[in-house]
């Protein structure tokens, strides 16, 4: 059975890294937020810095600004790396009420 190329299972997203269009790395996804209502893809969460995962950030970017590049393996997103770190953000200990629709407007907002 031959897959359609332009699907891809969720298990294949998480680890995938995150680049800037500079080359420079934001880090790598972490978890895929699914709005079950809509039925899409909200944002995905980028873990960004630490070592061995102590001391990571989490990010959230929205996936329509996202794209794909198959050569290098990762995705890719028009921001700078100041820009990327002064973006909505959380501790991997203390996650942002997914049900409050202001917190996935702000991270929404950010990327406009």
């Amino acid at each position: 059975m031959q897959m359609n190329k332009n699907l891809i299972r969720s298990f294949e997203i998480k680890g995938v890294r995150v680049k800037n269009m500079k080359d420079e790395n934001l880090g790598e996804i972490a978890e895929i937020m699914i709005n079950k209502k809509q039925g899409k893809i909200d944002y995905v969460v980028v873990s960004f810095g630490g070592f061995l995962g102590i001391g990571d950030k989490f990010f959230a970017i929205p996936w329509h600004v996202l794209s794909y590049h198959p050569e290098k393996d990762c995705f890719r997103v028009n921001i700078s790396r100041e820009e990327f770190k002064n973006s909505p953000g959380f501790s991997k200990d203390y996650w942002p009420d997914s049900y409050d629709p202001y917190w996935t407007e702000a991270a929404t907002n950010y990327y406009l």
